[in-house]
């Protein structure tokens, strides 16, 4: 019995999937725009403390309707995204700028999510690198052992 309960369960959630994905497939919009990123990762690499932080994530509207970026946040205080404020025509590329402080020592990963009237959204975007600690200041006064001979 124990088992026609579990069986009788595990068909009625197949059954909700198979409906629930048909209802997505049928309600995307052909025509919506899509946002197409060059890359969505960017590494930083291995920088120097306080170094530029800036980069820019290079993307083309691939859809057939104009897109709209509503919003765009980082994933902390320390990633700053900024994005176009005006729509993305058709086959019209534009960036996301992203500018992380690179005043925190130590490997980074962040992420950038995006959230548009595209087809594809919202689409998570990443940041990765390692930021140098300043380098140690040779103190002058103490200079080179003395030769005790």
């Amino acid at each position: 019995m124990k088992k026609l309960i579990l069986l009788t369960a595990i068909g009625y959630q197949l059954l909700a999937v198979s409906f629930q994905t048909k209802a997505q497939s049928a309600s995307v919009n052909p025509t919506a725009p899509v946002i197409s990123f060059q890359k969505d990762t960017i590494d930083y690499g291995t920088i120097p403390h306080n170094a530029d932080g800036y980069r820019a994530f290079k993307f083309t509207n691939t859809g057939k309707e104009p897109l709209m970026i509503s919003e765009t946040h980082g994933s902390c205080g320390c990633t700053v995204p900024t994005a176009p404020k005006e729509p993305i025509q058709p086959g019209q590329t534009a960036e996301i700028k992203v500018h992380y402080a690179t005043d925190r020592v130590g490997q980074f990963t962040k992420t950038v999510t995006v959230t548009s009237n595209a087809a594809n959204s919202p689409k998570i975007l990443v940041i990765h690198g390692n930021v140098l600690p300043d380098a140690p200041i040779a103190d002058a006064s103490k200079g080179a052992p003395a030769n005790t001979k």
